[in-house]
């Protein structure tokens, strides 16, 4: 029978040996040789401890594993142990009977089957925080990429969170905790490690050969597209030729097209302009009015029979009154606004193909380049980008100017961190936009995690001049354009 010492002794050499191995390299060696000996004690396998081992191929060889990788490891909070059933603690200064007795050997085996558990799960999360956080130095495969992506989701299963929380890739808060009904619970919030995720998937993305990996269609079919790797390919597409060029283009359109189907959720779930009551309803079933065809026909209720007889049906109306307007979005390429760039390219296109919508799209840097012959496909707009360089946002607004036609029926969507090479002069000719009548929508950061830096200069003048910027998840543009056209 172990103690509770001997347990909690266990815990902190596998927690000490995981952070030896993140920090500190001096005191490896001990560490290793006394995990080993505590997996070897609760009969784990010792290719838990090897952080080159994906917890996939850990699961293929040792399938008994599986279910415990992909329950939660950690336990709800506020959650107790429930006593063994008909465990009765005995009072104060009473002796125990023998039933008592017996209760509290069960009370004892069944702590002491906690403490094991335990135990396991350290050992189990362990392996996963490693994995993950572990990443070491050196060249990276697409393999070893592909691993590091699936072990995070193992990770995300391990902490309770809906798959993509860690990173708010679902749209969630980061952090959001699963419950058994599916419905996150927002009153137990894991610590939002989004961010650094998201450089360690860089950094392994950085440590790619890229260009040898791509043209291997082998290793390419293993890439998994994210927003590091398609800024990676967005910057050495000049670079690519043949075949690697091809399968450069095939993960940025994979990743195009995901984005794209969530974004188009979104913007389609409410729509576009008021309802036109000059045009009789439509007489089909998808519009019947169920509630007011009953309200109106009460007075034709047969108290005998029961029933109900209808004499008229009534439609909702569904036409809607819709002006033209023109929507001009602007795109700072410079290499800090990539992911708001690949969101708003691909949400670009989805409002252009809406009814009476004039879609442009411009990106600059030191210079504007006019995307709008392709702005109804983002893939073909990001390929024509230049990531990079500095900010001059004057480049754009000699883009913009021509393109005001009726400054009422424009919005003008600017996107940018606004960290400008002529500030003043930039944010005058903004100014100017807004005084015309244009509807006016600076935008810090359109990302999924809605993280981003913006020029607090620039945040306090378009505070005063009564358009404060737009920073957080997508969903804001969403809902501020989808107002605009309304």
């Amino acid at each position: 029978m172990t103690t509770p010492a001997s347990d909690e002794n266990r815990r902190q050499v596998l927690y000490w040996r995981l952070l030896a191995r993140l920090f500190d390299q001096e005191e490896q060696p001990a560490l290793e040789s006394a995990s080993v000996a505590v997996l070897d004690d609760i009969g784990l396998p010792a290719a838990l401890l090897d952080p080159q081992v994906s917890v996939d191929a850990l699961v293929q060889r040792h399938p008994e594993l599986a279910e415990e990788l992909a329950a939660p490891l950690v336990d709800e909070p506020g959650v107790d142990a429930e006593p063994a059933a008909g465990a009765e603690p005995a009072a104060d200064g009473e002796p125990a009977a023998d039933g008592e007795s017996t209760s509290a050997e069960a009370r004892d085996r069944a702590d002491e089957r906690d403490r094991a558990a335990e135990v396991r799960r350290a050992a189990l999360l362990s392996k996963l925080l490693l994995n993950v956080f572990g990443t070491g130095t050196g060249a990276v495969t697409a393999g070893q990429l592909s691993n590091w992506q699936s072990d995070v989701g193992r990770l995300e299963a391990a902490l309770g969170c809906e798959p993509g929380g860690l990173r708010a890739r679902a749209g969630g808060p980061p952090g959001t905790r699963r419950t058994g009904g599916g419905t996150p619970d927002l009153g137990t919030p894991v610590p939002p490690i989004g961010p650094d995720l998201d450089a360690i998937e860089a950094d392994l993305v950085d440590r790619m050969h890229l260009r040898e990996v791509l043209a291997d269609p082998d290793l390419a079919a293993r890439l998994n597209p994210s927003m590091s790797l398609i800024e990676q390919l967005l910057r050495d597409k000049d670079n690519l030729s043949g075949t690697a060029l091809a399968n450069a283009k095939s993960l940025i359109r994979r990743y195009v097209d995901e984005v794209a189907q969530v974004l188009r959720t979104q913007v389609e779930r409410t729509s576009v302009g008021a309802v036109d009551r000059s045009v009789p309803p439509k007489r089909v079933f998808r519009n019947l009015d169920l509630d007011r065809t009953i309200w109106k026909n009460l007075t034709n209720w047969d108290p005998e029979s029961q029933r109900l007889h209808v004499d008229r049906l009534y439609y909702r109306r569904t036409a809607r009154k819709t002006t033209p307007q023109r929507m001009v979005v602007v795109v700072d390429q410079s290499g800090s606004m990539v992911d708001s760039m690949v969101n708003c390219t691909i949400l670009a296109s989805i409002f252009s193909g809406l009814p009476k919508v004039d879609v442009h799209l411009i990106a600059y840097d030191t210079r504007a380049l006019d995307l709008t012959p392709w702005v109804h496909d983002p893939f073909e707009a990001l390929l024509r980008t230049d990531l990079g360089g500095g900010t001059d946002g004057t480049a754009a607004l000699a883009q913009v100017q021509p393109k005001i036609a009726e400054p009422r029926n424009t919005a003008v969507v600017w996107i940018s961190d606004f960290y400008e090479w002529r500030g003043e002069q930039v944010f005058d000719g903004m100014a100017a936009l807004h005084r015309s009548g244009t509807k006016f929508i600076p935008v810090g950061s359109v990302s999924g995690s809605g993280r981003g830096s913006v020029n607090p200069w620039f945040r306090e003048r378009f505070k005063d001049l009564g358009t404060p910027v737009i920073s957080g998840h997508i969903r804001k543009l969403v809902h501020e354009l989808k107002t605009f056209l309304t």
